[in-house]
């Protein structure tokens, strides 16, 4: 007999509604012998079956929900769930060859992240279910979509909290270098020196967006990672660009994917700093431009860190709108998870006030539509982005 997991009554309602993940403090008990991975049946109080889902006792989220079917091979339902993921990606690139190809929970695939470049797959294996069940995961790849290269460059974080070993493997292949493209830039991806998988593909429209303003503009590109939003504004003819980052080799991987490109590096300034200092050195210089162009990393990994990250977006916009010109444009995005849209626009405005500037949101948009939203999971969204028009307070 299947192990069971039984929730509590009256905790069952976000699940009903279609949330993939039950809690550790909304079991009532786990009949039978089951162990970190396992497929479990899942009960509601009144002992009807609900769905089934991997369990790990040593997580907060206790279940993640798979299937509401009793009956299925793990295999086939992988097979399914991947073969829906690629033919969505498809129809949202159409002829492309790199994107993320699944999304987690919004795929039903919970705790695994896939992102494909060419035939180099790239995963983050965030759950014990996924890791337990790996074998059938690369499997799927070669066989389905002639893979060459599969490992992974999982986040440490989300590992940790489901109690995964931070080693990253190589499955097949090797880590060789890509070049991809979105379809107007070309991107050399190094995964020895890339951040998270090799690439942010969730920026790809956002980056395309921006451009437009850019043309005949002073460009400033902030937490500019490989170049995406610069080297975009480049392409739309910018007078100049400014890259900076913290990383050399980020900066060094921006100057390759210029001259991938055959773009001109002639009006391109980089600076490896940290980018508060970096804008206030800028601001104290009188140096100002614009296009402000801002992709700071997630300052809010938990909820315990929301008052830290608040202050800390406060002062990154306030220095960023302190060396934007008189009249120009402040594109700025946020990745955290645990501050909402509407928390980050009253951040943003909280800045425009102590820098006496007004502003005027022209844009918003969130991840690109290879990250799908899953509607009954608000945690499958993440990103903000926001395009200000900025003026003086008159």
């Amino acid at each position: 007999m299947n192990p069971k997991a039984f929730i509590k009554k009256h905790h069952d309602k976000r699940i009903r509604n279609g949330h993939l993940w039950v809690y550790s403090n909304e079991i009532e008990r786990i009949e039978g012998e089951c162990s970190g991975g396992d497929i479990i049946d899942i009960h509601l109080a009144d002992d009807s079956f609900f769905a089934k889902g991997f369990y790990n006792k040593h997580s907060l989220i206790s279940l993640r929900i798979l299937s509401y079917k009793k009956s299925k091979k793990l295999k086939d339902l992988f097979q399914e769930r991947f073969q829906k993921a690629f033919e969505l990606r498809n129809l949202l690139y159409p002829g492309k060859d790199s994107f993320r190809l699944v999304f987690g929970e919004s795929d039903l695939l919970p705790g695994l992240i896939v992102d494909k470049y060419n035939s180099t797959f790239v995963l983050q294996v965030n759950s014990v279910g996924m890791e337990r069940n790996i074998d059938i995961i690369t499997g799927i790849l070669k066989e389905d979509f002639n893979a060459k290269n599969i490992f992974t460059k999982s986040d440490s974080a989300f590992r940790k909290m489901e109690g995964l070993s931070e080693v990253d493997i190589i499955y097949s292949g090797a880590k060789e270098k890509e070049i991809i493209s979105d379809g107007t830039v070309s991107f050399n991806v190094d995964f020895e020196a890339s951040q998270k998988t090799g690439f942010y593909f969730d920026q790809t429209i956002n980056r395309i967006t921006a451009s437009k303003l850019c043309s005949g503009k002073d460009v400033f590109d902030g937490f500019c990672n490989s170049g995406g939003f610069g080297l975009h504004a480049l392409k739309q003819g910018a007078k100049s660009v400014t890259f900076a980052d913290s990383s050399a080799e980020q900066l060094a991987q921006v100057r390759n994917n210029i001259t991938l490109n055959s773009l001109s590096s002639d009006v391109c300034h980089f600076h490896e700093s940290d980018l508060f200092d970096l804008l206030e050195k800028l601001k104290s210089e009188d140096r100002s431009f614009d296009v402000v162009m801002i992709d700071p990393p997630a300052f809010a990994k938990n909820k315990k860190n929301i008052p830290t990250a608040i202050k800390g977006y406060r002062k990154l916009h306030k220095l960023a709108l302190g060396v934007i010109k008189g009249e120009g444009f402040l594109v700025t995005t946020s990745c955290s998870h645990h501050i909402s849209e509407s928390e980050f626009e009253d951040i943003i405005n909280d800045a425009a006030v102590l820098s006496n500037r007004s502003l005027k949101l022209i844009h918003k948009a969130s991840a690109a539509p290879d990250h799908p939203k899953l509607s009954s999971m608000p945690e499958t969204a993440y990103l903000k982005f926001l395009i200000y028009h900025v003026s003086s307070m008159s």
